[in-house]
């Protein structure tokens, strides 16, 4: 069974390299995982990725090289939604879902961690419920959202 790997925020600034939010060298080893990662996992690109990404993107760099690295971005994420890329976007959280993350985030916030990040844990939740006997983990540079993984 192909594990299920779910790319965070952290992962994908490296991958489209962010302004401000990615290191070169750490970037070039992240695009040779992303590879390696493609032939054997199912990726997938939360909503949340997207959007905070999507963020990160829009408040780095100069004019030129925000419209750049913003043409990548829209480039990359295209493809997912499409089919051409190695991971897949996942769905918008619908109203009864975000009612009920909305209630546990005051726990959460106590860890230190935002919405983003409990989306993010959301999705692996989800992963682990439809897919028990697959390993599912988040791809992070994260410390925290590391820490999440199912093993069958």
């Amino acid at each position: 069974m192909r594990p299920v790997c779910i790319i965070d925020t952290s992962i994908f600034c490296e991958i489209l390299q962010v302004p401000t939010k990615s290191e070169k060298a750490r970037g070039t080893q992240i695009q040779e995982e992303l590879i390696a990662k493609s032939e054997n996992e199912s990726l997938l690109l939360p909503m949340t990725t997207v959007l905070e990404t999507g963020n990160h993107i829009g408040q780095s760099g100069d004019g030129t090289l925000r419209r750049k690295t913003a043409q990548r971005f829209v480039a990359q994420v295209k493809k997912a939604l499409t089919g051409e890329a190695p991971f897949t976007v996942t769905p918008m959280l619908d109203r009864a879902r975000l009612l009920t993350l909305l209630e546990g985030f005051p726990d959460w916030a106590l860890q230190g961690s935002g919405l983003g990040d409990l989306t993010i844990r959301d999705v692996f939740d989800q992963q682990c419920a439809v897919a028990p006997n697959r390993p599912v983990y988040i791809w992070s540079l994260d410390k925290h959202l590391q820490s999440f993984r199912h093993e069958p």
